[in-house]
Formats: C-alpha cells, structure tokens, sequence
C-alpha cells in the first residue's frame, strides 16, 4: 500500500508538469512505448511524458531523483540495440515534440535544434542555403538527433564524413541530477576536454540533451553514383578493397546480397540487377575536376574486378532510386520474413570476406536465412537474420547465431557495434573488448554524472551494480505493471529470458 501511495503521489506531481494529453498512464498509450526498433525485448513504463520545453524536462528530471525514479529519453525509438526500452518501474521522457530547429547560420554554417528533430529536417532546412548535415542513418527520415547523438549514429556516408560526433559542436543536457549544463560550444575549437564527445555515444546515461548545435557543410559540387553487380558476394568484397587500394576515398561504398536485393524489390521496387549475387554502391562528391579524375580511375578500378553490369546514376532522381533500396533494406525484409534481428558488428576492412564466408557458414550452421548489407568501406557488418517471430523457442536460436556472429567480429579483431550501440542486446559482450578496470572506469564516469544511476539503467553494462553504498537505489519494485517484470535489485538486469509478447513476440526484460 505504501508503494502504491508513493507511486500515486508521483504521478500526481507529474501531472502538475505536464497539461493534459503529455502524461500517458493509459495501458493502451504504454503500449507504444514497450520496444524500440528491436522489438524482441519490451518491458512497460509506469508513464510516459511528451514535453515541449526544456523546463519541463528539468522539472521531470528533479521529481525522478527526488522519488528514485529510473528514466529513459526517447526519440522515434529506431534503436537496434534495445537501448530505447523503457526501465520497468521508471518513466520514458518521449522527446518527438521539441522539434524545432532554433536557429540556422549560414555563415558560420552551424544550425542550433532541440532532440526531437528528425535527422533529415536540418538538411531540408539547410538547403536553400547550399548547405546540409552529412550524418545520414537510414532512418533518417525519422530518427531524431537527440537519438543519434545518443548512439553516436553513422549512416552510409560516414566513410569520407564519420559520425555524429564529428558534426556535433555543442549542447546543453539536463543531468540525472536535475541539473542543466552547457558542454562544447559553436566552433569546433573549445577549451577543455571534449565533453560533446564524452557525451555523443553515452546512450543516454549521463542525461537528457535538450539542445545540440550541429555543424553544416556546402553541398558538394559534384556527386557521381555507380552501381556494380557482381556474382558473389566475396567478388563484391574484393571490389572494395581494390578501391581501396587505388587510393581513393568516396563518401560512400555499400554492399547488398541477394537476399538483401529481394527484399528491397519487394519493398520498394528498386530495379537492382534480378541475376546478381551482390551488388556494391560506390558515390564519390567533391570538387568537380577532382571527382572527375576519381571517377575515371574508379571505372577502371571497377571493370577490373569482374562485374556483371554497371550502372552509372544520369541524374538526382536516378541517384535517388539507387539509394532507395539500400536506405530501406532494414524495414524492406519486412516483405520476405516475419521477424529479424539486425546486427551491428564491425570487422578489420582486410578481413570483411572472412567475415561473411563465417556468417555464411553459421548461418547455415544455426538453420536461418541471412541477409547482408554494410558500409563495406569501414567494415561495419549490418547482417539480417530473417526468422519467425511467433515462436519463442525460434527468437532464442535467431539470438544466438546473433551473438555467434558478434563474437566472430570480436575474433577478427572487430567491434560488437559501428553505430547501433550496445543497449540491452549486446552489454554481455562488453567484457570481451575491455578489462575489468577499464569497465570500472566507465562506471565511475557514468555516476559521476548521475550518482544514482536513473538514466537510461541497466544498459550497456552488462552487471550494472547497485549504486555505491550511502545513495538509495530508489527502485521503486512495487510500481511495475501487471505482466512486466521488475528487478529484483536496483539497477541490475539479468540475461533476458524468453516470455510471449504481445501476438506471442517479445521479452519482457527480467
């Protein structure tokens, strides 16, 4: 009964924050809020909040600490990695409505936005200025920046421009502990430590960024796209290595197997080659001459490695069409398979033709049909296994040539993630890249942050502890929703263990 008045006299504080219509308590609107973009972990928030100022989120925030409350900021919840699912017992702080870019400098090329904008709105803003921002996810038609800057997201063009981090100049973030501070600045020239940087990739574990102040680049003078199909899938591999070694760099160079083609037919009708084994996408942007020269070397680089066909993009919209299949293949395998799982393992470029004839061979090993897409130009691995998701026992064995694929890029010398993050789904393979001391001191910088771990709890650390000794836990246990199960103990999450979801699908975090 105590819990439960506790609980009643914190939702009712909240609702003094927030007018009617930004506070769901609603079964039926937690419901939405229950996964993120890998929907086989869900767990149910005791309330959501959707506010549209930073004040709001301040006062959120203070009345989280002051209760003990977990929270976790959320944008369209396109994470891969289970990072955006709510803490059971804790609130999710839903950020879509502070959306507005709040100022835009064409001169000193830089745009100030609140979290909740979505990726692509800034380059559409940016336009009329022969501007834009380089980042570009796949999903970037919907993901938010506050998003990105929480998975430090890449896209296909990160090769030549690299990540969010490198285009975030500043922002300001509401800490756990109810306070607002300003890190970074407008230039990329700041005293001090890299804070942006500390902060650009800490999934959310240090607060909540309310504002980011990106930096904007010139259009390019000249793009030119090719397409080339190849056989194999290696043959495609050893394309990009020539390139590669030709010496040049392009924006962009992606690959797509068969599966991958099909699923992006089915989807959206891109006009891939139909008798190809892969294909590579390969865009080179600059100066005009100097893509001009690259463009023919890379022509001779490409007939010299034994495609089928190649394509060269006329225009914008044939560009554009090229693009499309790849930018959609992720929701495209929607069209061929009930359920997947996405992985985000990262591999020594040198070695990404071992890398898929392993996947290949464990794939066949485990029983499940794998479709292949990466940013082959830095080795990021996006295999997607297709599945059924209405079988529990089925989820569990698409987990685990999920986490033999991770473990094969740990052995060739690789990363468990390139722009997804670790989240919930791959924080136990933390351990096999870094030393217990190395994890401690990622610990400590994380509290010192937000001492009694409320933000974002339980992920990426794959025991996260209690808080230390002398600050309460502040797990409220008590307040979880029927069906949703609570840890036993603050801020700790055992292993995930498979429970039917809504329609048979999902896990509730345990």
């Amino acid at each position: 009964m105590a819990a439960e008045a506790e609980k009643g006299s914190f939702l009712t504080a909240l609702s003094r924050i927030y007018p009617p219509g930004s506070l769901h308590t609603d079964p039926a609107q937690l419901a939405a809020y229950e996964c993120d973009g890998l929907t086989v972990f869900r767990a149910r928030p005791v309330a959501v909040v959707l506010p549209t100022r930073r004040e709001q989120v301040e006062a959120t925030v203070r009345l989280c600490r002051d209760y003990g409350v977990p929270f976790v900021a959320r944008g369209s919840g396109t994470s891969l990695s289970g990072g955006a699912v709510p803490v059971p017992g804790g609130i999710v702080i839903a950020l879509n409505r502070m959306n507005r870019i709040l100022h835009l400098d064409p001169a000193d090329r830089l745009a100030v936005v609140e979290p909740g904008v979505v990726n692509l709105q800034i380059s559409r803003a940016a336009a009329p200025y022969g501007l834009y921002y380089a980042p570009d996810p796949s999903s970037q038609v919907i993901c938010t920046i506050g998003g990105n800057v929480s998975f430090n997201s890449g896209g296909a063009h990160c090769l030549k421009y690299g990540m969010t981090a490198n285009h975030v100049l500043g922002m300001k973030v509401v800490l756990a502990t109810g306070e607002t501070v300003t890190i970074g600045g407008s230039s990329l020239d700041v005293a001090g430590p890299d804070l942006p940087g500390l902060f650009t990739g800490a999934e959310g574990q240090f607060g909540v960024v309310v504002e980011v102040t990106v930096r904007l680049l010139p259009r390019p003078e000249a793009v030119r796209t090719v397409l080339a199909a190849y056989r194999r899938l290696d043959q495609a591999g050893d394309a990009v290595g020539a390139v590669v070694k030709a010496g040049l760099l392009p924006a962009a160079m992606e690959i797509m197997d068969r599966l991958a083609m099909d699923a992006a037919e089915a989807a959206v009708g891109a006009g891939y080659p139909r008798q190809a084994g892969a294909l590579l996408i390969v865009e080179l942007d600059g100066p005009a001459g100097e893509v001009e020269a690259d463009f023919r070397r890379l022509m001779e680089v490409i007939a010299a490695s034994g495609p089928t066909e190649v394509r060269l993009a006329e225009d914008e919209a044939e560009r554009q069409r090229l693009w499309k299949g790849r930018k959609s293949a992720f929701s495209a395998v929607g069209h061929i398979s009930l359920g997947y799982l996405v992985q985000d393992g990262v591999v020594p470029r040198t070695r990404l033709g071992e890398a898929l004839a392993r996947i290949e061979e464990l794939a066949a090993r485990h029983g499940f049909r794998v479709a292949n897409v990466f940013h082959a130009g830095d080795g990021n691995l996006h295999p997607l296994i297709l599945f059924d998701d209405r079988s529990p026992e089925t989820v569990e064995r698409a987990e685990e040539l999920a986490a033999a694929i991770i473990e094969t890029c740990i052995e060739l010398g690789g990363s468990i993630t390139g722009e997804h993050g670790v989240g919930l789904e791959k924080r136990r393979f933390l351990p096999r890249l870094f030393d217990p001391v190395t994890l401690d001191l990622m610990r400590r910088i994380r509290r010192t942050f937000d001492p009694l771990e409320l933000a974002n709890r339980g992920k990426v650390f794959p025991d996260e502890p209690a808080p230390p000794a002398g600050i309460p836990a502040g797990e409220p246990a008590a307040w979880g929703q029927a069906g949703v199960a609570v840890p036993a103990g603050a801020g700790s999450l055992a292993e995930p263990t498979p429970v039917p979801g809504p329609a048979g699908r999902g896990r509730d975090v345990r």
